[in-house]
């Protein structure tokens, strides 16, 4: 089988770099701190209290984008609206319109809602390439129609742990073996571009074979995780993916700093920097799974969280606003931004490259 395609995309991503020094430099610090933001929203309506609060955030530049959870999705018709009040807001910048719809068990948008049930991961793998295409470019397609521009999916985990909680249990992989997952990966990541969306890779550096769920608590890798779990990454990287990365709540001894605090590698400088910017090359956008999991909640108050992410590498902090739901959460996210990149120079620098990236990506979505 031939790989998709993605080289394209390359040349795109250099002239949005290459554009962007006047932009960068023409925001305000605010500005830039809003576009790493990602969260959760309340109400399942464009009238809802909580959707004109973000969309007036996304119209005055200060929000990167929104986050969609099931409790959102009252009707597609519904959905459609809300995302078309968002994109009107900002059509210069278009914000990051969110989902999970990997199929299965994880997805938004369901058949009670009128929207197309597609397989899970390790269904679609069963049933070959051909139906893997067709099954993707058919969800794919649906999840435009309805005016999204992200889908956090594929997942690349490998399924190394038959009894692990939150990849095999919900077939959530497409198999054990690097190459598997990465040719199923590759026909997912084809459908979405061709529907005009951008895809996320997760959960790095491998959920496949914990012992653990993130979503509950700590999870500790190091005597789990393989390198192996590196190669559909590596794989995809150099047919020149671009999209996002998803970092997960994952910890490991031998990549968690010095320090006495255990770092997951949503917070690690090692992980981020380290292996998937500088070993693997990643030159995308890098965005955490939900800062509001246990795994984080437990160990980190909010500033040490946004603090450590964006001084380990993230671009994008992702947080599904349902720990304390409020609508005032991307401003308080903000304001720590802020605060420290005043204090700190080599913490605003940070912000200015993330801003970069987080524009390069934006002005491909669609295209």
């Amino acid at each position: 089988m031939t790989p998709f395609r993605l080289l394209p995309l390359v040349p795109a991503l250099l002239v949005g770099w290459l554009s962007l020094s006047a932009p960068v430099a023409a925001q305000s610090l605010e500005e830039m701190a809003g576009q790493m933001i990602i969260v959760g929203f309340t109400g399942d309506s464009v009238d809802a209290k909580g959707v004109k609060a973000a969309r007036a955030e996304i119209a005055e530049g200060l929000l990167g984008g929104v986050m969609y959870l099931k409790t959102n999705v009252k009707s597609l018709k519904a959905v459609q609206a809300m995302n078309a009040a968002f994109q009107s807001a900002s059509p210069g910048l278009p914000p990051f319109l969110t989902l999970d719809q990997e199929g299965g068990l994880v997805e938004r948008l369901t058949k009670a809602v009128g929207f197309p049930e597609t397989p899970s991961a390790a269904d679609v793998a069963a049933k070959g390439i051909e139906n893997a295409r067709a099954t993707y470019n058919k969800m794919a397609a649906g999840i435009a129609d309805v005016g999204f521009t992200v889908n956090f999916g594929p997942v690349v985990d490998l399924n190394r742990n038959k009894n692990n909680q939150i990849i095999a249990k919900f077939g959530r992989a497409y198999g054990s073996g690097a190459n598997t997952v990465t040719i199923f990966a590759e026909q997912f990541i084809a459908a979405h571009h061709q529907a005009g969306l951008v895809t996320s890779l997760k959960h790095f550096p491998g959920h496949g074979s914990s012992t653990a769920d993130s979503h509950e608590g700590f999870v500790d890798i190091s005597n789990t995780w393989d390198p192996v779990e590196l190669e559909p990454y590596r794989a995809l990287f150099a047919q020149g993916y671009q999209d996002f990365v998803m970092v997960g709540h994952l910890y490991h001894k031998d990549y968690a700093g010095s320090g006495k605090v255990k770092l997951p590698a949503s917070l690690s400088p090692e992980w981020i920097t380290g292996v998937l910017r500088e070993q693997l090359g990643f030159n995308g956008v890098v965005i955490s799974d939900d800062l509001e999991m246990g795994a984080i909640r437990e160990h980190f108050d909010l500033e040490e969280t946004v603090i450590r992410a964006v001084g380990a590498g993230m671009d994008v902090l992702l947080f599904s606003n349902t720990a304390k739901a409020r609508p005032t959460l991307a401003a308080e996210i903000r304001a720590i931004l802020v605060a420290q990149a005043e204090a700190d120079p080599a913490f605003k620098a940070r912000i200015e490259q993330s801003y970069a990236r987080i524009v390069a990506m934006k002005q491909r979505i669609g295209n």
